[in-house]
C-alpha cells in the first residue's frame, strides 16, 4: 500500500514540474486592451481613409469599396474581402485592351458628332480626291470637310463641304499650319464633339472610328494618333526675340491621321485659334503636326495616346493582315524605301487598275457597294 501511494506521489509531482515548465516556456498572453485603445490601433493600421490596403490591391480597390471606419478584426477581413472580389475582373470578363484601341463605350456616338478635314491641294483633286469620293467619303459626306488652296466648281458640285483655305499651294510648314489653323477653327464653330485631321491619300474606316472614339468622353483631355518617331521629338522653343530653350515631345503623325476631344480643343485655344496656330508654329519653326503636339504635351500636359490603327506610307502597309482590316481605323499608300506601299489584299481589281488598293479596301469593307463586282474573292 505504501509502495504504491509513493508512486502516485512521485507521478503527481512529475505532472506538476511539466506543467510548470510548460508555463515558464509559453509567450506570456497580452495584456488587456481599453475598446477605445484597440479602435484607434485598428485605423492607425487601416491609415488615413480609416482602412489598411490589401496586399497588392492599392491601386485595385475599387473607390469607395473600403471607406468606412473599422471596428474589429472581423469587419476589416470582411471588408478586404469584399473589396478582393469587387476589384477582380468579372467571371468570363476579357482583358482590358490596350491604350489606344476600343474599349467599353463610354457614350453614343453619331456620324454628326465627328469632324473629319481632309487636307489637299489643288493639283491632287483629281489625282487622290477623287478616289477617296469614289470609295470612303461617298459614304460619309456629312462628317467629312476638305480643305484646299484654289477653287473648284466641279468638285464642289460632288461635295458641298469644300474650304478654300486661301492658304499658299506650297506644301511648306508655313501653309500647312495656315491649313491646319482653318481646320481647327472650322471644328470649334461646327460644335461637334470630335475634330479628325487626315491626309488627302487616307483611307478612313468610318466605323472603326466610330468605335474607337466612342470608347472616350468627349469631354476629357483625348490626343490619339500614331507618332511617326521612336521617341519624342526634339526642337528650340523659341521664348523672346533673344531667348530659346530645348524642348520635346510626342506628336502623332498627320500622315496618319489623329483625334482631338473638344474638351481638349477648346484647351488649346490660346495657342490655335485665329491666328495665333501660325504664330506658336513659328515658336518651333516646325510643321503643323508637329505643333498640334507641342500645344498638347508641351503646353497642355497631356500625353498622346497611342493607336496602332492608325497607319501612314511611313510604314510597311503590307504588314496590315486582311483579316485585321475591318478594326484598323485609316490606311494609306505611297512609297516605303523606295518601294511600293500599298496593304497587300486580294480583291475583284489589279494592283495596275488599283494600285493604291483602296478601292479593294472599299468593296472588303462595303461589299454593297453598286460599282463593287458581287463575285469578288478576298
Amino acid at each position: 500500500m505504501l509502495k504504491r501511494c509513493g508512486r502516485r506521489l512521485l507521478l503527481a509531482l512529475a505532472g506538476a514540474l511539466l506543467a510548470c515548465l510548460l508555463v515558464l516556456t509559453a509567450d506570456p498572453p497580452p495584456p488587456p486592451v481599453p475598446a477605445e485603445r484597440g479602435r484607434r490601433a485598428l485605423r492607425s493600421l487601416a491609415g488615413p481613409s480609416g482602412v489598411a490596403p490589401a496586399p497588392g490591391l492599392e491601386a485595385a480597390a475599387a473607390p469607395g469599396a473600403l471607406v468606412r471606419e473599422v471596428h474589429s478584426l472581423s469587419e476589416y477581413f470582411s471588408l478586404l474581402t469584399r473589396s478582393r472580389r469587387d476589384a477582380g475582373p468579372p467571371p468570363g470578363s476579357v482583358p482590358r485592351p490596350a491604350a489606344g484601341h476600343p474599349r467599353p463605350p463610354a457614350e453614343p456616338l453619331t456620324p454628326h458628332d465627328v469632324f473629319i478635314a481632309v487636307k489637299t491641294t489643288k493639283k491632287f483633286h483629281r489625282a487622290r480626291l477623287d478616289l477617296l469620293l469614289e470609295t470612303w467619303i461617298s459614304r460619309h459626306k456629312e462628317m467629312t470637310y476638305i480643305f484646299t488652296d484654289g477653287e473648284d466648281a466641279a468638285l464642289a458640285r460632288r461635295t458641298g463641304n469644300v474650304v478654300n483655305t486661301n492658304c499658299s499651294a506650297a506644301h511648306s510648314r508655313q501653309a500647312l499650319s495656315c491649313k491646319m489653323a482653318v481646320e481647327y477653327d472650322r471644328f470649334i464653330e461646327s460644335g461637334r464633339k470630335w475634330f479628325c485631321h487626315v491626309d488627302d491619300d487616307n483611307y478612313v474606316n468610318v466605323r472603326a472610328l466610330l468605335r474607337l472614339l466612342a470608347s472616350y468622353p468627349h469631354t476629357q483631355d483625348i490626343y490619339l494618333g500614331k507618332p511617326s518617331l521612336d521617341r519624342p521629338i526634339q526642337a528650340t522653343e523659341r521664348v523672346s526675340e533673344s531667348k530659346v530653350r530645348p524642348v520635346h515631345f510626342w506628336f502623332a503623325t498627320g500622315g496618319a491621321g489623329f483625334c482631338i476631344s473638344r474638351g481638349l480643343a477648346l484647351k488649346m485655344s490660346p495657342w490655335a485659334s485665329g491666328g495665333h496656330f501660325m504664330s506658336t508654329a513659328e515658336r518651333i519653326r516646325l510643321p503643323d503636326d508637329c505643333t498640334i503636339g507641342y500645344i498638347v504635351e508641351a503646353l497642355l500636359g497631356v500625353p498622346l495616346i497611342r493607336s496602332g490603327l492608325f497607319h501612314s506610307h511611313l510604314e510597311n502597309l503590307q504588314q496590315v493582315p486582311t483579316s485585321e482590316l475591318h478594326e484598323q481605323v485609316t490606311l494609306s499608300y505611297g512609297m516605303f524605301e523606295n518601294k511600293r506601299n500599298a496593304v497587300h489584299i486580294k480583291g475583284p481589281f489589279s494592283v495596275e487598275a488599283d494600285p493604291s488598293r483602296f478601292r479593294s479596301i472599299h468593296c472588303h469593307l462595303y461589299p454593297d457597294t453598286p460599282w463593287c463586282p458581287h463575285t469578288a474573292i478576298f
